[in-house]
């Protein structure tokens, strides 16, 4: 099979020649990787499944927006930087974690947020979004479009408590934002059903480890019928298209809700907030996983053993001969974590269905 033939029979359950798998790295952990790799690529050693491809691109003589005096206070200092959406992260250090620092953290009037310079992809150029597909497929990867977030971005540039607060008390606030996003994603999504993308990619950090970090009711009224357009609209050019979802945590409260919006696939399945096999059981072949091996577990704190012991069970009690299982870190590997079990889990993902099967 070609990686495009693998990753759109797992996404539909139908059988695969080997089973999917993929893994990303901090910067650090990249570097070992690479050294462990004599030089090369990781992704590319271990021939990473998954694809990529073009997107919209911002007409000539587009420039982003200077956000700087919203960061007054932070600016000079090395350690900080903004992103592209005006929000502000701080490094302390560790890895790619920074703290967030929202440019409206502060703001007490709706007319600050009407004022703060939000980037409209309207207008943007699909012109090389086909040549990019055509390109992924000659090469035998699948077409596949990050789209983006909505919750997140939102919160990002309100602020996490003050958004919290205005989904409450001042909602008009939060739809604002949330709605400037959806349409954001929607003008991506529809520009890569019209390429004739494999799939499109989005994702909501919406949950802890227990729960979601509202309740269900408020993520249905609030963020479900936005993404519903969101998928309705790409589904309307390219009916098959594959919807991947992120979410961390414990999301089982909405998986009904997301399979009835259209998500093909979930991604990651933490091990350590949702058992698989129970969400399998509950999900049926309505949602393929992306993930499920541990990056609080497993992959730091376990043996090769243990790492080819994980895969061996997640193969085997979700079928994953038959599709609708992809394997992958929960979240890109951090340091702490061997080369040596990094190399188990591609060696395991690889032979697994020659054990299942002989």
């Amino acid at each position: 099979m070609t990686k495009r033939e693998r990753y759109l029979a797992f996404a539909n359950f139908q059988p695969v020649d080997r089973i999917p798998r993929y893994a990303g790295y901090v910067g650090e952990m990249f570097d070992k990787m690479k050294a462990f790799c004599g030089g090369v690529d990781p992704g590319t050693f271990f021939n990473n499944d998954g694809g990529g491809a073009a997107g919209l691109t911002p007409p000539e003589g587009f420039t982003q927006p200077d956000y700087s005096s919203y960061h007054t206070e932070f600016l000079g200092n090395p350690l900080f930087g903004i992103d592209g959406n005006g929000c502000g992260h701080l490094s302390h250090g560790f890895y790619h974690f920074t703290e967030y620092i929202s440019p409206l953290r502060n703001a007490t009037r709706f007319e600050e947020l009407e004022a703060y310079p939000l980037v409209s992809n309207e207008g943007w150029s699909d012109a090389g979004m086909v040549a990019s597909r055509e390109a992924a497929h000659a090469a035998g990867n699948p077409a596949v479009l990050w789209v983006g977030h909505m919750y997140e971005n939102s919160w990002q540039v309100r602020g996490y408590e003050p958004f919290l607060e205005d989904l409450l008390l001042q909602p008009e606030w939060s739809d604002y934002l949330l709605d400037h996003y959806m349409r954001n994603n929607i003008r991506a999504a529809t520009a890569a059903a019209r390429a004739g993308y494999d799939a499109i990619t989005v994702g909501d950090d919406v949950a802890n480890q227990n729960a979601l970090m509202f309740m269900p009711k408020l993520w249905r009224e609030v963020m479900k019928p936005r993404w519903a357009k969101v998928f309705a609209a790409a589904r309307a050019i390219k009916p098959d298209l594959v919807i991947w979802y992120h979410s961390d945590g414990n999301v089982f409260d909405i998986l009904g809700d997301l399979i009835e919006i259209g998500v093909t696939i979930l991604n990651p399945v933490q091990p350590e907030c949702m058992n698989p096999l129970d969400v399998r059981k509950y999900c049926g072949k309505r949602l393929a996983f992306d993930g499920c091996v541990g990056t609080q577990s497993t992959f730091p704190f376990g043996t090769p053993d243990d790492v080819r012991r994980n895969v061996r069970e997640l193969v085997d009690t979700l079928d994953g001969a038959h599709g609708g299982l992809m394997l992958s870190p929960t979240h890109v590997l951090e340091p702490e974590v061997t080369v040596e079990n990094v190399a188990a889990f591609f060696d395991e993902c690889d032979h697994a269905l020659e054990r299942v099967t002989s």
